[in-house]
């Protein structure tokens, strides 16, 4: 049997008080709707159609999907009715309903509606997940008949008495797709709002004599729709706490999940420590026995085993084993460092190589430059990488030594074994094993 998805996504979201359409709002990093999709698609579920608004069928092809654009908000059923006439109708096959602002709802609740929905559509039309709910709370509520569903009302159209039943629709639904199509066009907009609900067919099922079947889940938080940014916030909390959870399940030691922010995607080793304050995003990687935080940011950072990262931020950047950054540096634009290296206080590197055991302790701007293995960077050096008009490159040799203070007025190439004294101003290239001095550099003279 064939299954397909609606993810309905044209909602204007106004409470959200955005220019942003509300499911590209990000939850750890991500969309909302990049969560629905990933889950559906997790599910096996990968035909899928997504009803947009005019803002977000202009962005619909990063998410790898087809949007069809809801013009007129004329309500769920309505959205519903497009996304149909724009699909082949086929026989024996199932139809997930489900709104894009719902970034928790985990694969298995998608398996569950499929699973108890039963392919003999004159038994079962539709399964829907429910939760119970507070009674103050905007979910429609659901009317029971037995162990069925007789309907779903509508805060906006329940009775004092209605109001008061806590077991609520939580807009995720699976139908049979041909009962699906003869009950939406039948729907009517007889209603406060004047709008065509996706809810009302539940009562045209039960007036066709065909079963709904509702699904209680246990934690009404994985079914949390976001309207506002107190709701975004919420979710935000909750999916961060539980991508913590999986990496510390997986031999990560986060020492407080409540200030670490991750995103998924992410891959970090076993025995590595994260310590609070830490954030770690766009597709980082992160070896094993490693210290990252406090305080430390990473961003599209790939790190090797027993690298030690703090209070820093390292982005675009690769770092090799055994390496020590921080506090305070900043590594960044494409650097790589390719082990054993030291990049200490209030140093930042910019689109720059170090070799194997090449050092930058202290206050220290390396852009653009080249660094051979073992060469020490003295505090204060700076690569002077601009000229008001481009960038030039700074190539450094093996077993070199930059004294403190040194300014390297690029392009400029130091040979191997050479020294700088310190405070120089270099302005010509220097030789193997030269020993330079002075503002300009010049070789120091030999007794």
């Amino acid at each position: 049997m064939s299954v397909r998805a609606i993810v309905l996504a044209a909602g204007k979201g106004t409470r959200m008080k955005s220019r942003t359409p509300k499911v590209l709002h990000e939850v750890c990093g991500r969309p909302m709707l990049w969560y629905m999709l990933r889950e559906l698609r997790a599910a096996g579920i990968n035909d899928i159609l997504v009803v947009t608004n005019d803002e977000l069928q202009a962005r619909i092809g990063e998410f790898g999907v087809t949007g069809v654009v809801q013009s007129e908000q004329l309500g769920t059923g309505h959205a519903v009715q497009i996304a149909l006439q724009t699909s082949e109708p086929r026989s024996h096959s199932q139809v997930v309903v489900a709104y894009a602002d719902m970034p928790l709802v985990p694969r298995a609740v998608f398996s569950w509606l499929l699973d108890a929905l039963d392919g003999n559509a004159a038994t079962a039309a539709m399964t829907m997940i429910t939760a119970k709910m507070p009674v103050d709370s905007n979910f429609g509520r659901v009317v029971r008949s037995g162990e069925d569903v007789e309907r779903i009302v509508e805060v906006r159209d329940a009775t004092p008495q209605e109001l008061l039943i806590d077991e609520m629709n939580a807009g995720i639904y699976a139908y049979d797709e041909n009962s699906l199509r003869e009950a939406v066009a039948r729907l009517k907009n007889d209603n406060a709002q004047r709008e065509y609900y996706l809810t009302d067919t539940v009562a045209d099922f039960v007036r066709s004599g065909k079963r709904v079947k509702p699904l209680i889940i246990g934690d009404p938080l994985n079914v949390l729709g976001v309207n506002d940014r107190t709701e975004l916030a919420q979710a935000r909390r909750e999916m961060n706490a539980r991508i913590c959870a999986q990496h510390m399940r997986d031999g990560v030691t986060i020492i407080d999940p409540a200030t670490t922010y991750l995103e998924p995607e992410l891959a970090i080793g076993r025995d590595t420590v994260i310590y609070p304050g830490t954030t770690i995003s766009r597709l980082s990687e992160i070896g094993e026995q490693c210290t990252i935080g406090p305080n430390a940011r990473l961003s599209n950072a790939k790190i090797a085993d027993r690298v030690e990262i703090r209070e820093s931020v390292v982005i675009d950047s690769e770092i090799g084993g055994g390496t020590s950054i921080g506090p305070f540096a900043h590594v960044r634009g494409g650097t790589r460092l390719a082990g054993n290296n030291r990049v200490g206080n209030f140093v930042e590197v910019k689109n720059s190589q170090y070799a194997a055991g090449a050092k930058s302790a202290h206050l220290s701007y390396l852009g653009d430059a080249s660094i051979g293995e073992d060469s020490n960077i003295g505090a204060g050096t700076i690569t002077c990488n601009y000229d008001g008009k481009a960038k030039h490159a700074t190539t450094i040799g093996r077993n070199v030594s930059i004294g403190s203070n040194t300014s390297i007025v690029a392009p400029r190439t130091i040979g191997d074994g050479a020294l700088t004294g310190a405070g120089s101003v270099v302005t010509k290239d220097v030789g193997p094993g030269e020993r330079v001095a002075g503002n300009p550099a010049k070789p120091i003279s030999k007794k």
